[in-house]
């Protein structure tokens, strides 16, 4: 099962770490946060409370917890969730397919991506008619790795065209009428 989203989200970039800067955990002189409300133990329903709160304020949680998933982080509260809350995601991950991430990457954003995400990122570059050169600058590849990738691509979307279903060729074979087991008759 894939899952699809399309959201509005800015997606950091490869190795990003600014957007820290931003969140609310973070600690300053007038914002003093104790980073351990963010590591409680599964009982200890307080800090979990008041970390989910401070998460529930933060402009960078979708971000957050976007490093937290990506970088298979499966420790303390990320992104306004608790570890038992992030697990399901995890293990979402490998079928994520962000259409915000893929438009993304094609505009020539550095994002991390997903396989199936890579692949969309393949099928838009192609029907955008943009070069090798340029799909291999995307996805980090050879430029004969991209070239066979849209080897793979026009064979793909050419076979999908050439497939129709056998009831719409039966169809088409006997005029459009449609034979039973009757109008056959019967052996002699």
């Amino acid at each position: 099962m894939t899952l699809t989203t399309i959201s509005p989200a800015r997606h950091r970039s490869l190795g990003d770490h600014t957007w820290q800067d931003q969140a609310v955990c973070q600690s300053t002189e007038y914002n003093p946060v104790d980073p351990e409300i963010f590591f409680p133990e599964p009982d200890e329903t307080a800090k979990i409370t008041a970390a989910k709160s401070l998460c529930g304020q933060c402009p960078v949680r979708r971000t957050c917890l976007d490093a937290a998933l990506e970088g298979c982080d499966t420790h303390g509260i990320r992104g306004g969730m608790t570890e038992e809350e992030r697990a399901p995601l995890h293990q979402k991950l490998a079928s994520r397919l962000d259409y915000s991430r893929v438009n993304a990457t094609v505009a020539g954003r550095d994002v991390h991506l997903t396989k199936a995400e890579r692949r969309a990122v393949v099928h838009a570059a192609y029907l955008h008619g943009l070069s090798e050169q340029r799909l291999a600058w995307l996805l980090k590849v050879t430029e004969e790795h991209a070239q066979k990738l849209y080897r793979e691509t026009s064979r793909a979307l050419r076979n999908r065209n050439l497939k129709k279903s056998p009831q719409a060729t039966a169809l088409s074979d006997t005029g459009g009428e449609h034979f039973g087991r009757e109008g056959f008759g019967t052996a002699a």
